[in-house]
C-alpha cells in the first residue's frame, strides 16, 4: 500500500520510504493523505481511483497508517466487498510505504474536501466522511459523479 502524503502529514508520520519504481499491490490502488490541523488532528485519506475520503483521528501518529488500513477494510465491508477481497486487501495493506504526492488532481480534491470539512467541523467523523463521500467531484462527473458510487464500482470489478 502506497500512501502519498502531503508534506504537512509527512512531518508527523515520517519521511518517504518508497523505493524507486515500487507500485502499490492493493486492488484499490494508491491512497493520498493529509491532515486537518484540528484539535485533535484528523487524518484524511483519499483513494486515487475513486476519490473516496476516509477520516480518522491522527493521534497517535505512529499507528495512523495501520489504523487507516483497518478503517479501509471496514469501509470496504460496509460497501459490500466480499470477505475474500477484504482479506486480500488487508494482507496487501500490511506492507505500507510513504511517498510524496504525485497527482495534482487528487491533491486538489483533498483541498476541496478540507474546505468542505471546515464548514462541518465538530460533527462526528463518520457522519462527515459519509457526507464527503456523497459530494459530487468534477473528475467523476462523466462516470459515477460521487466518490461513494465510484468506490462501489471499483469494488465490483
Amino acid at each position: 500500500m502506497i500512501v502519498r502524503a502531503t508534506k504537512k502529514l509527512r512531518d508527523r508520520i515520517g519521511a518517504p520510504d518508497q523505493h524507486a519504481g515500487e507500485q502499490s499491490t492493493t486492488a484499490l490502488g494508491e491512497w493520498y493523505a493529509t491532515r486537518f490541523a484540528w484539535r485533535p488532528d484528523v487524518l484524511l485519506l483519499v483513494n486515487e481511483t475513486a476519490l473516496l475520503p476516509i477520516l480518522l483521528p491522527l493521534a497517535p501518529a505512529a499507528t495512523a497508517l495501520s489504523r487507516a488500513a483497518n478503517r479501509i477494510a471496514a469501509i470496504m465491508a460496509a460497501y459490500g466487498a466480499d470477505n475474500e477481497l477484504v482479506a486480500a486487501e488487508v494482507e496487501h495493506m500490511s506492507n505500507r510505504r510513504i511517498a510524496p504526492t504525485a497527482n495534482r488532481s487528487v491533491v486538489g480534491i483533498m483541498t476541496e474536501f478540507t474546505f468542505l470539512a471546515e464548514h462541518r467541523k465538530g460533527r462526528e467523523l463518520d457522519d462527515l466522511e459519509a457526507w464527503l463521500a456523497g459530494t459530487p467531484c468534477s473528475p467523476l462527473y462523466r462516470t459515477h459523479t460521487t466518490p461513494k458510487n465510484a468506490f462501489r464500482h471499483l469494488l465490483a470489478r
